[in-house]
This record gives structure tokens, C-alpha cells and sequence, in this order.
């Protein structure tokens, strides 16, 4: 008999070839719903004052609101990750989403510290810490086999310039309409994405059919926690911290972790704006600076990101902190009330740096614990929000307590100084190569 003609037939199905492959579509939405969940914490930094001057609270009472929303924003973190594990990225999001705008609103009806700290403090910070970074590394690592310092880069961008991008409109808002109808504002904008959300996010690439961009076979997922319960969840995020805590690497990525939460979220975010106020400049002006800081992180964070996919991390991580530290040393020089050229070259240098440190250290953490990465990222992620707290509320008593933020200012650069070279001498590991990390396909 002759050989057979025509085609040869193949085993299973064929997929069919897709020019643009969802999974950005689903990093596109992650993106839009970390700049819509980023609008309470461009708040603080704004409404301090009008609130103080409302219902003369001190700066260290307001101060407390933002240091405990900023705790369960990191504390959160590991258990939403393994809630995303449990539940599904998607409905972790929403009821994020949700919760982001009940606390935004309810704020409108505070009228003592107390129930400050229960709406900024514990209702945002829950509901933040579900839509923190860890959400990020948690779409990079389950969409993304390549790319990934990129991906993880443009949202961590993201999720920080939605932050500042807010300030002049809630600085505007709260002028024009009251701080009220800025917090209205807030919850608004945290409220319309959910739909988006829920119409358009998927938990993984299965549920379309088709496997990670950039990869050659399907990718194996951690196995879920057990049905029907949270517990497992929980119980999946204690372990992992568990078992991260006996390295060394770890406590050097949460020690230059928390400091960079301190110098960014805890003092930067939180303070600049009533420093700047106490040197005569206008809120609004102030607020103005800090959205220029928003707009150079998109350049700083996706060139980080970029870098990250090329660069050994822990010189990336070095460096960023190294140049902070030098901007912290001259920044009490450079507040005045009229906006001069230096403080303009402050504003950029620290937009570039502001989040640059978060592809690397979600690299490190990948390279070191595998599949494990972003719950471990989950807790290093904790440990900067414990450090943004601290300082935060810190800070606030050395204002009281001197007038004056000049302390604070150095403090920061001396711990910047420390995270560097904590950074600098994180030992190289091995990449982890297990059968949930398939080959992936080759740059082009």
C-alpha cells in the first residue's frame, strides 16, 4: 500500500493562533482598578489640614488614622493574596473595590477622631491592602511567563501615579465643594470600576483556553486551598511567612522594604504637603508637586521594570536607595513658599524613584521562593506599609513636638543609607526550576 496523503492527523485540538493575547486585557484592567482603588491614598496628604482646621484636631490624632490605614494596607496583603489563591482574583477585587468606597463615604459623617480612625483607618485599609501591590505581582506571575519585570512595572506605576494623579483633584475638590464632596469623589471613583472589574478580569489563563504570554505549555497553578472556608487561606499565608522567615533574604528585602515605605507612603505621601504648607506654600501647589511626582514614577517604575528583566536586582535596589537617601539630605533647603527650580529637580529625581524598587524586589522574591513569590512579596509588601505607619505617625510628633519636619527629613536619608547597603549584600540564589515553571517561548 502506498503512504497516505493529505494531512497527518494530530493529537487533540489545535489551538488557533491569537494576534493579541488576553492576558493584556487583563493586565490593562489591573491597571485601571489600581488607579481607581488609588484615590484615598492621595487623600491624607490633602484633607490633613482641613480637617484640622474643621475640627482642631492635632497633627499626631490625624496621623494615627493614616499610620493604622497604612498598616492594614500591608498587613492585609499576604491573606488577600492567598484569598485570590482561595476565591479568585476577581471577586477579591470587587469586594475591594466595594469596601475602598463604603469607608471614602461614611467619612462624610465623622465628627471625632475615633470614627476618623474607623473609616480612613480600618474600612480603607482593608479594603487598599485587598488592591495592594501584591495584587500585581499576583496578575504578573498568573498571566505573564515573560515580560514580567515590565508588567510588574507598568502596575506598580499605576497604582502609585492613580495615587498621586488624585491630589489636585481632591486639592481642588476639597476647596471648591468642601472635604466632604472630596471624599464623595473618592468613593465614586472606586465604585466604577468594580463592573469593569467583574465584566472583564479573569483569575487565570485556563478560563480562556489558553496558557501564560510567552509560554510553551500550560502552566500549573499552586493547588487552591480547601473549599468552602477562608481558614485555608489564612492558614496558606501564616505557613508561607512561616517558611520565608528562616532566610536570610527575606528579612533583607522587609528591612529595605519598610524603609521604603517610610520614606514614601509614611513621610512623602502623608507629609509633604502640610511641610510645604508650613513654609507658606499653597495646598494646591503642593498637591500640584506631588501629581509631577506621579507623572516621572510611570517613566521611573516601567524603565525599573524594564531594567529588572535585564539587571542583576540587588544593584537596582542599591542604587535606588542610595539616591533617595541623598534627595531626603537636601530636601528641608529646598521648601519654601514660592515653587523654585531646585525643589522642581527634588520632585523628578524622587517621581523616578518613588516605586522603583518594587520590580526588583518581586524579581528577588520569584527568584528565591518560586511559585511561593507573590505570597512572600505579600508580607515584604507588609513590612513597607509597618515601616509608611510608623513613620507616618512619627513623624506627626516631631511636627508637634519642634514645629518643624527638618528630624524627620534626615532620619529618612541616614535609614535610605541602611536599605542600600542591606540591599547591596543579598546573596545570589539559584532560579528555581519546578514543573509549574514550563519553558517559555524565546524573545523576538
Amino acid at each position: 500500500m502506498g503512504e497516505p496523503t493529505g494531512t497527518p492527523p494530530t493529537e487533540g485540538p489545535v489551538a488557533r493562533p491569537r494576534r493579541f493575547h488576553p492576558a493584556w486585557t487583563v493586565a490593562l484592567v489591573a491597571l485601571i482598578a489600581l488607579i481607581g482603588a488609588a484615590g484615598f491614598r492621595a487623600a491624607p496628604g490633602v484633607l490633613m489640614v482641613p480637617l484640622e482646621e474643621e475640627f482642631g484636631w492635632t497633627t499626631a490624632e490625624l496621623s494615627l488614622a493614616v499610620s493604622i490605614n497604612l498598616l492594614l494596607y500591608g498587613l492585609i496583603a499576604p491573606f488577600a493574596a492567598a484569598l485570590m489563591q482561595r476565591f479568585g482574583i476577581r471577586a477579591v477585587t470587587v469586594v475591594a473595590l466595594f469596601v475602598i468606597g463604603a469607608g471614602a463615604a461614611l467619612s462624610v459623617f465623622v465628627a471625632t477622631p475615633g470614627q476618623l480612625i474607623l473609616t480612613w483607618g480600618v474600612l480603607i485599609g482593608l479594603g487598599t491592602g485587598s488592591m495592594a501591590l501584591v495584587f500585581a505581582a499576583t496578575i504578573t506571575d498568573t498571566w505573564f511567563a515573560t515580560r514580567r519585570g515590565l508588567v510588574s512595572g507598568v502596575l506598580t506605576a499605576g497604582s502609585a501615579t492613580g495615587q498621586l494623579i488624585f491630589l489636585p483633584v481632591i486639592a481642588a475638590a476639597a476647596e471648591d465643594v468642601g472635604w466632604r464632596g472630596a471624599s464623595l469623589i473618592i468613593a465614586g471613583g472606586a465604585l466604577a470600576v468594580a463592573p469593569l472589574v467583574w465584566i472583564f478580569l479573569r483569575n487565570r489563563p485556563s478560563d480562556l483556553g489558553v496558557t501564560r504570554y510567552g509560554e510553551t505549555e500550560p502552566y500549573s497553578a499552586p493547588a487552591p486551598t480547601p473549599r468552602g472556608s477562608a481558614w485555608g487561606a489564612a492558614r496558606l499565608a501564616l505557613t508561607t511567612l512561616r517558611d520565608a522567615a528562616r532566610t536570610k533574604t527575606f528579612w533583607a528585602l522587609a528591612i529595605g522594604f519598610a524603609i521604603c515605605g517610610a520614606t514614601t507612603n509614611g513621610l512623602i505621601g502623608t507629609h509633604f504637603i502640610p511641610s510645604a504648607h508650613d513654609h507658606g506654600m499653597a495646598t494646591t501647589t503642593a498637591a500640584g508637586l506631588l501629581a509631577v511626582v506621579g507623572v516621572f514614577d510611570i517613566v521611573g517604575t516601567v524603565f525599573s521594570g524594564w531594567l529588572t528583566d535585564r539587571v542583576n536586582p540587588r544593584i537596582l535596589l542599591a542604587a535606588y536607595y542610595a539616591l533617595r537617601g541623598v534627595s531626603l539630605l537636601f530636601l528641608p533647603s529646598l521648601l519654601s513658599a514660592e515653587v523654585q527650580p531646585s525643589i522642581i529637580v527634588f520632585i523628578v529625581i524622587y517621581g523616578l524613584d518613588w516605586v522603583a524598587t518594587v520590580p526588583p524586589t518581586i524579581a528577588l522574591c520569584r527568584e528565591v521562593f518560586g511559585t511561593k513569590g507573590p505570597l512572600v512579596f505579600g508580607w515584604v509588601f507588609a513590612a513597607h506599609q509597618i515601616g509608611a505607619g510608623i513613620a507616618s505617625i512619627l513623624a506627626g510628633i516631631v511636627r508637634d513636638q519642634t514645629g518643624q519636619y527638618t528630624f524627620a527629613w534626615f532620619a529618612a536619608a541616614g535609614l535610605c543609607a541602611v536599605a542600600a547597603l542591606v540591599s547591596a549584600t543579598i546573596r545570589r540564589h539559584r532560579p528555581r526550576a519546578t514543573a509549574s515553571e514550563p519553558a517559555v517561548a524565546p524573545r523576538r
